[in-house]
């Protein structure tokens, strides 16, 4: 495979440029994976258009569904990046590390998320109706399903980019499950 190379500021377009200049600023650097996205004149502004979209699923919750559909994917670059962030939404690295795994069993409503959610990325979307039963009797809604759905699949785009392209992971490494 010919590798893919993480494009400079200086070889994307204005455009993409500009959303490096916001990324430099917000994050300290561009991390590699948004980088690559900008290979294509569209593609970094429209996934993050996505990651950025009103949902019912925020803080916590997102992360549940990031990490997990991260380990379904074995996603490298993901599980790095979203333990960095489920430590910064305060996740301890066990339950970290129990997430990955699919459950969470030090709360039951984040429990019913993640047996869902890594249900839904392994099954390819086909719920088992007894997860579905569990995760409504936990207390989340129909439009919370839906949005679970959506973040399901915002991490899939980010873990097959990662996937195809390899490109190097720049956050520290997650541990090994």
């Amino acid at each position: 495979m010919t590798p893919i190379q993480v494009p400079r500021r200086d070889q994307v377009s204005p455009a993409n440029q500009a959303i490096f200049d916001q990324l430099q600023g917000q994050l300290g650097f561009v991390p590699n994976l948004y980088a690559t996205f900008a290979l294509s004149g569209h593609a970094l502004a429209t996934y993050l258009a996505l990651q950025g979209a009103k949902s019912s699923i925020t803080g916590k919750a997102r992360e549940v569904v990031n990490l997990v559909v991260s380990q379904v994917n074995h996603c490298e670059y993901c599980l790095a990046a979203h333990t960095a962030l489920g430590r910064m939404v305060g996740f301890s690295d066990e339950q970290i590390l129990e997430i990955r795994r699919g459950t969470a069993s030090f709360d039951p409503r984040l429990d019913a998320l993640a047996r869902l959610a890594r249900h839904i990325a392994q099954e390819r979307g086909r719920a088992d109706p007894a997860l579905l039963d569990a995760f409504f009797a936990a207390g989340w809604t129909q439009e919370q399903l839906v949005d679970v759905v959506m973040a399901v699949g915002d991490k899939i785009i980010s873990n097959y980019l990662h996937a195809t392209t390899q490109v190097p992971v720049d956050f520290p490494a997650a541990p090994a499950l």
